[in-house]
């Protein structure tokens, strides 16, 4: 048990929590059985076991009958145990689905009990089902034997337990003490104590939560030193008031202001930048670089591919040569002399700005004076990946890590409770609102028909393809085989086509993305490898395939590569004539809003939180009771209960915060509840 989930201790068993309830107040007879009815109650005598041979091994089949009629019980596994253990002539209660053959119900695998339940046996009327795996199936340990086992330990330790929020916390918020909750949600009495008892247990494990995370802040505040940037000065004023190639919006100036107090004060800055694709997060990067230099200090701009860092790259470059900077590019493609001569003009303070891959965070990347550190799309790497940034240089230099992902308030407040967060939450003026449009295969040859009229008039257009993971076969063959049919229908010397996808060499890539930048090629046909980092004003059309495979944040993500020039831009989301449910909600939502942060609530109560940030942050999302697309208010009274307590007793040291800080204390010991974010 404790290699599947985890159980150590008995308290971890007694926070090992029901995942669902089963309701054993009701009872009907053989005769009211009907197919449609959910899992049902009935009592009565087993009258005769028999094996049944079969293909592989043989079934069990139990005959049972009470007075109004028979029908069978049915196993598959475990029979040998079962065949010594149950009673012929024994009154039992069975619990289960049943299904219908012919004229005949069956009940495969039942969950039975002797009937009438001795009377030193606790039986509660609405039951606990725990998560179970096939190794405790095949170990015979039952629902029944780890309900048990719970019970034995809320009554023999239940008493003992020691409250760990302050009493008036409970108050407060009208919540039942900590002996009660867990022994509700285990074996509730009736459904409002159930409901208490999960408000409760939901509370406590968002509230230590978010007491980690503000410690962390708090000790980052005032034990991680930062090196203080004193000065805006000539370069950024020079920049500002004859170079800045567009007047900023109200919110980037917001954001510029928030991200220059951090810089000014003594502490290291740790920021995250929120901004929807095309919010001009780049533009603060950079504003943010010029302080740097300003103060005597170098810059580095990680990004997650080499197109990103490449693109980032020529438009940083463009940007601060006329200021006579100097800007690097290190990615896996700088090889043999090339690199030799970046890494020692690095060393020797030659660089201003380093923009790079993960490339940039490996030993031998040696900074002269490193003071300020931006990560772009921060989701797509890990959290070693970014500590290595702290370390290059004596003083951590500040963090601002930067997603054009929106990310849903209480995911932000939960994943990074210990960033301080800023938004740009407004598009440069002049931009049009893409008109997006769900087609389906049945309606291609007019989508083709569209694009030949975009590409007259002097358009480029995007074709992507979901080629979710480069080693799956089919994925690639969707995307060759989605190739062959656009040359086809869009045959040379008429129309010129790039492709673009992760198994093809870095050169390879640079020169097809190049086509297309330049306008040589009208059709680019991509996977997701040009989701982020892609900037061809010129494109307005995206096109893409097998849209019912990708979340929402995806698509809003790749939609984003067009509504970048002054041209009114499209986005054509194509997908099989039948989709499920869910798929109908994603694409129509799609339709209906250009607004991301709007998308990604959605997508946060389709995906879950663990699929919405991918699997390198899905380890941070593991609760045990607590759901961040259904706790929403819980979280946010949680959070303000932590601030208030840590706000007016830091150290935890007043007599009513004498059990806290003992739980507290406890969990810090013995796991890292979150992860860190840098």
């Amino acid at each position: 048990m404790a290699e599947v989930f985890g159980l150590h201790t008995f308290v971890d068993l007694l926070h090992f929590f029901p995942f669902r309830y089963v309701d054993k107040t009701q009872w009907v007879t053989i005769a009211q059985l009907q197919p449609h009815l959910a899992e049902i109650q009935i009592k009565g005598t087993l009258v005769h076991l028999e094996e049944v041979p079969q293909k592989r091994g043989a079934r069990l089949v139990g005959h049972f009958s009470d007075e109004t009629g028979s029908m069978e019980l049915v196993w598959f596994k475990g029979t040998k145990w079962l065949r010594q253990n149950l009673k012929i002539g024994q009154q039992y209660s069975v619990f289960g689905k049943v299904q219908r053959f012919g004229s005949t119900y069956s009940m495969p695998h039942p969950d039975m009990e002797v009937y009438p339940a001795e009377k030193t046996q606790f039986t509660p009327s609405i039951r606990p089902i725990y998560p179970s795996s096939e190794r405790l199936q095949n170990a015979q340990i039952t629902q029944k034997i780890m309900g048990n086992w719970v019970m034995e330990l809320l009554m023999q330790y239940g008493k003992h337990l020691e409250e760990t929020l302050p009493s008036s916390l409970l108050e407060r918020h009208g919540l039942i003490g900590l002996p009660q909750a867990l022994f509700h949600i285990h074996f509730p009495k009736n459904l409002p104590l159930l409901a208490q008892a999960q408000k409760r247990l939901k509370f406590e494990e968002l509230f230590f939560i978010q007491m980690q995370l503000l410690r962390n802040k708090a000790i980052r505040r005032s034990k991680v030193k930062g090196y203080p940037f004193n000065e805006v000065g000539r370069y950024f004023n020079e920049f500002y008031q004859n170079h800045l190639p567009f007047e900023l919006t109200h919110a980037q100036k917001r954001v510029v202001k928030e991200i220059r107090s951090d810089l000014g004060s003594n502490a290291q800055m740790n920021r995250l930048l929120q901004g929807d694709v095309g919010s001009g997060k780049t533009m603060v990067a950079v504003l943010c670089f010029l302080m740097a230099v300003d103060n005597g200090f170098q810059s580095c701009l990680v990004a997650p591919t080499e197109i990103l860092a490449q693109q980032h790259y020529k438009g940083v470059s463009e940007l601060l040569s006329p200021l006579g900077l100097r800007v690097g590019l290190l990615t896996g493609s700088v090889k043999n002399k090339e690199r030799t001569s970046l890494l020692t003009a690095l060393k020797e303070g030659e660089i201003h700005v380093l923009v790079g891959t993960h490339a940039l965070l490996e030993d031998p990347v040696v900074f002269h004076h490193l003071g300020l550190a931006v990560v772009d799309e921060q989701h797509r790497f890990g959290v070693a990946q970014r500590a290595k940034l702290w370390h290059k240089n004596e003083i951590p230099p500040h963090v601002l890590v930067m997603t054009a992902t929106p990310i849903p308030r209480t995911l932000a407040m939960s994943l990074y409770g210990d960033l301080d967060i800023s938004v740009i939450d407004e598009l440069p003026p002049g931009r049009q609102e893409i008109k997006t449009v769900w087609r389906t295969d049945a309606h291609r040859l007019k989508v083709f028909g569209f694009i030949k009229q975009q590409i007259a008039l002097g358009r480029q257009v995007y074709v992507v393809y979901p080629l979710i993971n480069e080693s799956q076969a089919m994925d690639y063959k969707d995307l060759m085989d989605g190739y062959d049919s656009i040359t086809r229908e869009f045959p040379m010397p008429d129309y010129q086509v790039s492709i673009v996808h992760g198994q093809m060499k870095s050169e390879d890539k640079a020169i097809e993305m190049d086509r297309f930048v330049r306008g040589i090629s009208q059709i680019m046909v991509a996977t997701t490898v040009i989701e982020v980092g892609v900037n061809v004003p010129n494109a307005s059309v995206m096109v893409i395939e097998s849209a019912e495979r990708f979340g929402l944040s995806q698509l809003h993500q790749l939609r984003g590569r067009v509504g970048r020039g002054a041209d009114q831009s499209y986005c054509i989301l194509m997908s099989a004539d039948q989709v499920g449910e869910d798929a109908k909600l994603r694409l129509h939502t799609m339709t209906q809003t250009n607004d991301g942060f709007a998308l990604s609530e959605v997508d946060l109560k389709l995906r879950g939180p663990g699929d919405l940030m991918g699997t390198q942050q899905s380890g941070a999302l593991q609760l045990k009771i607590a759901d961040l697309t259904k706790d929403q208010e819980l979280l946010s009274l949680a959070r303000g209960e932590a601030i208030k307590i840590l706000q007016a007793d830091p150290a935890l040291s007043q007599t009513e915060h004498v059990l806290l800080k003992k739980a507290f204390t406890s969990i810090l010991q013995h796991k890292n509840i979150w992860n860190y974010i840098s």
